[in-house]
Parts: structure tokens; C-alpha cells; sequence
């Protein structure tokens, strides 16, 4: 079974719902769900979630990249893009984030499992490297 604390920022319900179902079913905690960019900050602050899967287009003032740059930023949580947006604009802005994935809507149970373990491995291990370096300071 997978090990997992998930946060889902997504404004379309019915896909948080869906999106919520799958990680359950893989056995992953979900922390909560989001549905703007100011509700994801304050929803990764009080929940403390190892992984966010943020959509990019969110109802409020900040969109999804401008929400996981302050996340990165103040929380160190590495996050993965859910999105239906794939244009050049779009993944050149995301990539300043420097995101652990990007899955493009619509996508599969697969997808989202392969992805979200790759990220939680990668996120641990680059912890454990860095934990690693400042031992031997």
C-alpha cells in the first residue's frame, strides 16, 4: 500500500471527488482539499501535507503556480501539477517552481500512482542528500 500525506487543490468539485477516490484507493491520506490558492496555503500551513497536487486555473487571486511557489517557499513541499493546460507560456511559468511532476488532464489511476511515488522518492531522498551535507559541516 502506498504511504502518503496529500493535499488536492483542484476548483471543480466533482474532480477533487474523483481525484480524492483515487488516492484513497491507493491508499494515500488526503489532508484535504482546496479549491483556490489562498485556501491551498492555509490548507498546507494547518495540515501538513508531504506532497500537494495542485491544478494551475483556480477560482481567487492567486493561480495555482503563484499558490505552489509560496507553498515551496514557506512549507518545503514538493508539489505536482494536475492540469488541463499545457501551453509553452504555461510550462515555462511552472517551471520556475521547479515542480516535482506535471500531469495533464485527463488522466488515469496509473498516471497519477507513478507520479506521486517518483515525487515523494525524489522529495526523501534530496531531503536525506541534504541532511547528509549538513552533518558533515
Amino acid at each position: 500500500m502506498a504511504e502518503g500525506r496529500i493535499l488536492i487543490v483542484e476548483d471543480e468539485h466533482i474532480v477533487a471527488i474523483g481525484i480524492k477516490r483515487m488516492l484513497k484507493g491507493l491508499g494515500y491520506t488526503v489532508t484535504g482539499v482546496a479549491s483556490s490558492g489562498e485556501d491551498a496555503i492555509s490548507k498546507a500551513e494547518s495540515t501538513f501535507p508531504d506532497l500537494v497536487l495542485m491544478d494551475i486555473m483556480l477560482k481567487g487571486e492567486l493561480d495555482g503556480v503563484e499558490a505552489a511557489k509560496e507553498i515551496k517557499e514557506r512549507f518545503d513541499v514538493p508539489v505536482v501539477y494536475l492540469t488541463a493546460y499545457s501551453d509553452s507560456n504555461i510550462v515555462e511559468r511552472v517551471k520556475k517552481t521547479a515542480p516535482f511532476g506535471y500531469i495533464v488532464k485527463p488522466f488515469d489511476e496509473k498516471d497519477l500512482h507513478s507520479n506521486i511515488e517518483i515525487s515523494l522518492h525524489r522529495y526523501r531522498k534530496e531531503k536525506e542528500n541534504q541532511e547528509a551535507i549538513e552533518e558533515e559541516k
